[in-house]
């Protein structure tokens, strides 16, 4: 391009709106610097996913041949079912038409852009981006920890029940910004989400039942990943008590009024307040969460605590990778069909 050709397009650039301005300066952004290649990208997915060598996403068989390549990416075909795959197929990133951009809309998830905000960004609809997010989500839900050490706090936080983006609410109003229950204090209109959490920091957080925890939702929720040795500390709603005792755990029940808020200078559910308030303040800027999709911003909020909210190139690699060793299979129409299953 010669220099007045080049002249002339940034006349061209100073006529159009401030928020066309805005979206070409991202494009040029992410196409000259991307935050990843997603060549880079997608062998560090191969390597990291197929690290004992090709496995059939289809029938875990291992007889794999090259299969030619498609839109430049690799193809594999397998000799036992005789289907083809790539690096990304069961990936949240199967199937996208817009790879290049993944690593940046991940950046603005870890800074908290809206999804209309990044619409204006990356110049792509803020609907598919909505799949994007929750087929990240849900890949992210799916990651597990092995098990809880020593002290263990445990305690419920409560969200109200809601059906935000359905158009055919049967029984109520439909509520604005969130709203508030017609009932005091906790009913069946609060969704009780029950957090678990030693003091290594390892987490859990799940959506468990409607109005107040039971025993049999407690033992669901941790009982897999509390050891014979474990210590639970919790306040002093009875659930916790009888499960307990049921299972032979050592229990400290916190209660304000009776042992103040530390027994013997350690046992206490502070750590688990704390992660109720910061949770409580982070989910209160979407105004309002489908209760069909708690658990996946409850699994993002937790993978950004681990990651300390920064938006650095290695924890941008890091949600790909481990979403990648989550095979999934979710569409767009089964995140849009979704249901809460309690």
């Amino acid at each position: 391009m010669s220099l007045k050709a080049f002249r002339n397009l940034l006349k061209h650039v100073n006529k159009i709106a401030p928020h066309q301005q805005e979206q070409l300066f991202w494009t040029l952004k992410n196409t000259l610097f991307p935050v990843v290649q997603s060549g880079t990208l997608v062998k560090e997915i191969r390597e990291t996913r197929f690290a004992e060598g090709f496995v059939c996403p289809h029938c875990t068989c291992e007889h794999i041949v090259r299969f030619g390549k498609y839109k430049g990416r690799q193809r594999y075909r397998c000799k036992a079912c005789w289907k083809t795959f790539n690096d990304l197929t069961n990936t949240p990133m199967h199937g996208t038409r817009f790879p290049s951009y993944w690593g940046e809309f991940i950046k603005l998830m870890f800074q908290g852009v809206s999804l209309r905000k990044c619409e204006q960004i990356l110049g792509i609809s803020w609907v598919s981006l909505f799949y994007w997010r929750h087929k990240i989500l849900n890949a992210l839900k799916d990651m597990k920890i092995d098990g809880f050490d020593g002290i263990v706090e445990m305690d419920e936080t409560y969200f109200l029940y809601s059906e935000k983006g359905n158009k055919g609410i049967a029984g109520r109003k439909a509520r604005k910004r969130g709203g508030v229950s017609v009932y005091r204090g906790i009913s069946r209109e609060q969704v009780c989400v029950l957090v678990a959490r030693d003091r290594t920091k390892q987490t859990i957080s799940k959506v468990t039942c409607l109005g107040r925890i039971v025993k049999p939702k407690v033992d669901e929720a941790i009982g897999h990943l509390l050891q014979p040795d474990s210590i639970l500390c919790t306040d002093a709603w009875r659930a916790y008590m009888t499960y307990a005792k049921d299972k032979g755990i050592e229990h400290y029940r916190i209660n304000s009024k009776t042992t103040g808020h530390v027994i013997k200078g350690i046992f206490h559910i502070q750590n688990v307040n704390g992660y109720h308030a910061r949770l409580s303040q982070w989910i209160n800027r979407f105004k309002g969460v489908a209760t069909k999709y708690l658990d996946h911003y409850l699994a993002w909020f937790q993978f950004l605590e681990m990651k300390g909210f920064d938006a650095t190139t290695s924890n941008i690699k890091d949600v790909f990778i481990r979403t990648s060793l989550c095979e999934q299979h979710l569409t767009n129409e089964g995140i849009r069909q979704s249901k809460l299953i309690i």
